[in-house]
């Protein structure tokens, strides 16, 4: 096959070449059930160098299911890129931690050129929302609505929920990805790419000039999602280890471990060697 996220992980294992590469560690979760709090929804594969690799954990109760010991049996010690390969030939749980692990893998190779992706001026990837544009959201996150809609912009918000759907305030809330295509900036969570969605958003806003990716699951290797149409990765880069694998475990904010980045196809080209488009 050829999904996107299959052109992720090739291009992955290619990055790593064939020598050794470090093992899984552990599996860090927060408290089970989830206290409803944005710090109990993330997890993290840890590799022995400890690199830290985020996933989401509320789709497919992949919470309740890896606290449960499905599919998270046996991980110490594992090959992180044949977990890697979960996220793309497998459901559930295991979805999930495979999707953790080509993160912690992307994480050990940053680390192991030296790269380190600037920090992000916003929580909106930087979009810098015009008085009079068109911005799509792929989800409904009521944090972020005013950073956009306070700078005169219209906001077109693609949602799964028929009970959101509507128009105030400057937010269109829609069912239908097709109307994404008059934005001329888009901004969806890597959600997206855990679930295998994000090709389809991608084909609905193919008129946009910028189509970022945020959230502690954006760390993906990023080669892929540039050629794709991606032109921003704004992440969560964990710069504790230690400090935000024992707050995660014990429920706490772990916002403090890590900083906000934002890597842009520019950036990496200028990394890789790479001509920009």
């Amino acid at each position: 096959m050829n999904t996107l996220a299959h052109r992720i992980v090739d291009a992955l294992a290619q990055a790593l070449g064939p020598g050794p590469r470090p093992p899984v560690r552990a599996l860090h979760l927060p408290p089970t059930p989830w206290s409803g709090s944005k710090d109990g929804e993330f997890g993290a594969l840890e590799l022995v160098d400890g690199s830290l690799g985020l996933a989401y954990l509320l789709l497919d109760d992949a919470l309740a299911r890896l606290a449960g010991g499905e599919a998270g049996e046996g991980l110490a010690g594992a090959d992180p890129l044949t977990i890697a390969h979960w996220w793309v030939e497998r459901g559930g749980a295991a979805r999930t931690l495979g999707f953790a692990a080509v993160n912690a893998l992307t994480r050990h190779l940053f680390d192991r050129h030296g790269w380190v992706p600037p920090e992000a001026p916003d929580s909106i990837a930087g979009l810098d929302p015009q008085p009079g544009e068109s911005i799509g959201m792929v989800g409904y996150f009521p944090p972020l609505l005013k950073q956009v809609t306070a700078r005169g912009a219209r906001l077109t918000v693609l949602e799964l929920r028929a009970d959101l759907v509507g128009e105030a305030d400057g937010v269109r809330v829609t069912l239908d990805p097709a109307e994404l295509a008059g934005c001329t900036k888009v901004l969806a969570t890597s959600t997206t790419l855990l679930n295998h969605s994000l090709e389809g958003v991608l084909a609905a806003c193919h008129g946009a000039q910028q189509v970022a990716l945020i959230g502690p699951g954006a760390g993906l290797w990023p080669a892929p999602l540039f050629a794709a149409g991606v032109t921003a990765l704004g992440g969560s880069w964990i710069v504790d280890g230690p400090g935000f694998a024992a707050a995660l475990r014990r429920g706490e904010p772990w916002g403090s471990h890590a900083r906000k980045t934002l890597l842009d196809a520019t950036t990496w080209a200028r990394w890789t060697n790479v001509p920009s488009a």
